[in-house]
C-alpha cells in the first residue's frame, strides 16, 4: 500500500492497527523520525516495549502499510509511510464538511500539502 487512494477495507485496517496504545506510540515515534527512521531496537529502547513484542506491532503497522521497512547492514531501519498516511487522511476527509467553509477551507490546505 502507498499512497494510492483508500478503500473502506484498507482505512478500517489501517485505523485498527494505530488504535492499539503500543503500535500508535511506534508510529508516532517514526514520524518524528523522518525519512531517517529508526532502528528497531532503538525504537524498543524509546518505548520500553519489549523487542519479542515490539516485532508484532511493527509487522502489524507494516502490513496495513502504514511503515516500511529497509535493511542498512544488519539493521532493519523503519520509517513512517507519509504517502500512506495521507492517503488515510484524504479518505476521512473526503465529501468533508457539508458545506462549513471554514473546515472545507482546512481541507483544501491539507490536499494541497499547506498543513504542517
Amino acid at each position: 500500500m502507498d499512497g494510492r487512494p483508500d478503500t473502506l477495507e484498507s482505512a478500517v485496517s489501517a485505523l485498527g492497527a494505530l488504535a492499539q496504545a503500543h503500535r500508535l506510540s511506534v508510529f508516532r515515534e517514526l514520524v518524528e523520525a523522518g525519512s531517517s527512521g529508526l532502528a528497531a531496537g532503538a525504537l524498543a529502547d524509546r518505548l520500553a516495549v519489549p523487542r519479542s513484542s515490539l516485532s508484532f506491532h511493527l509487522s502489524n503497522l507494516k502490513q496495513t502499510g502504514l511503515i516500511a521497512e529497509r535493511r542498512a547492514g544488519r539493521s532493519i531501519i523503519y520509517t513512517a509511510n507519509f504517502a500512506r498516511m495521507r492517503a488515510l487522511v484524504a479518505f476521512l476527509l473526503h465529501n468533508c464538511c457539508a458545506g462549513d467553509a471554514a473546515a472545507g477551507k482546512l481541507v483544501e490546505q491539507f490536499e494541497a500539502g499547506d498543513l504542517a
